[in-house]
């Protein structure tokens, strides 16, 4: 019916009908931007849920799709971008539709929260955890990975590390590592969780959705770490759980 459509107006382009066609309604909630991107080509996708993240604009997995909200009133052209960034079949494809993606300015109503620094007791550590950065870039990645900051956080209790999606224009990207995950499990799980995050680095960086996807667990046993998302671990032994660990970790 679609196509139908598309086809008269291009054999008779009448100003009602392109009027018709320039005052489709914004969609208005998640369904109807489902719907939206549905009518767009959009195929793999079953579920979406708006989000309010200012970090990650648009990622996909498990048939789920996560979208600001501030792209419900985004033109064609970056909705059309989002079925790319879904269903591109070229690391190309997906790395033109990323752009288009993260420079439309968007606008959501909520305080955005300011990125926590490392607190000046840990900043020889974080500037070890730099360092392991570009030798492991260098180890598993060819030297491809972007130099990024990279910090200690003394927030995250729950979670081990984090990567940041940069914003043009504001946040640039960044890793984050838990110094409660430091403390508790030994510097070698804290450089395993430093990997799993440049993977998400990785992905970023290729144009890839982030998140623990089929990619995602090819490229963690290509380097060498646990393919899941989340990971159960234990104390490490008292001789171990000094913040300044020891010089190397084993990979």
């Amino acid at each position: 019916m679609l196509r139908a459509l598309t086809k008269l107006f291009r054999r008779t382009p009448a100003t009602s009908q392109l009027e018709l066609a320039l005052t489709v309604a914004a969609p208005r909630n998640g369904d109807e931007l489902l719907q939206r991107l549905a009518q767009l080509g959009l195929r793999q996708i079953k579920r979406l849920r708006l989000t309010h993240n200012r970090n990650v604009m648009v990622s996909f997995g498990g048939g789920a799709l996560r979208v600001n909200e501030g792209y419900l009133n985004a033109p064609e052209p970056v909705l059309r971008a989002i079925v790319v960034f879904v269903e591109g079949r070229t690391k190309a494809e997906r790395r033109a539709a990323k752009r288009v993606i993260i420079t439309h300015p968007i606008e959501v109503d909520i305080a955005r929260p300011r990125r926590e620094r490392s607190h000046a007791d840990d900043e020889e550590l974080a500037q070890r955890i730099r360092e392991w950065h570009h030798r492991l870039n260098i180890r598993h990645f060819d030297g491809q990975l972007k130099p990024v900051p990279v910090r200690v956080s003394r927030r995250m209790k729950s979670r081990l590390g984090h990567y940041s999606a940069g914003i043009p224009g504001s946040d640039e990207p960044e890793i984050a590592i838990s110094r409660t995950h430091i403390k508790r499990h030994g510097w070698t799980e804290a450089l395993h969780t430093l990997l799993h995050e440049m993977v998400h680095q990785w992905q970023d960086e290729t144009g890839r959705p982030i998140d623990h996807g089929p990619q995602f667990r090819a490229k963690a046993r290509e380097v060498g770490v646990a393919p899941h998302a989340r990971r159960v671990l234990v104390r490490a032994p008292a001789g171990s759980r000094s913040l300044s660990g020891p010089a190397s970790g084993h990979f």
